[in-house]
């Protein structure tokens, strides 16, 4: 099963969300395509959730231009 570490960019605030850059989480998948395209981003949106309790869909950066996704093996 492949590995990802989603890591973020850059700095935002947004609904009382605040994002930093380097904040990163490690995802575990099934498959083998990007986990912050498919199922909607949810296996990143819960490991964001887990490790610093905060919600990264609400903050609006579930998308490529502020995450940066990198396959490990």
């Amino acid at each position: 099963m492949p590995r990802f570490i989603i890591t973020t960019k850059q700095i935002k605030n947004a609904n009382g969300i605040r994002i930093e850059p380097g904040m990163s989480v490690e995802v575990v998948t099934q498959s083998m395509s990007n986990p912050v395209l498919s199922n909607g981003g949810q296996p990143v949106v819960d490991a964001f959730m887990r490790i610093y309790g905060i919600d990264i869909r609400r903050a609006g950066i579930l998308n490529m231009n502020y995450l940066n996704v990198e396959r490990i093996n």
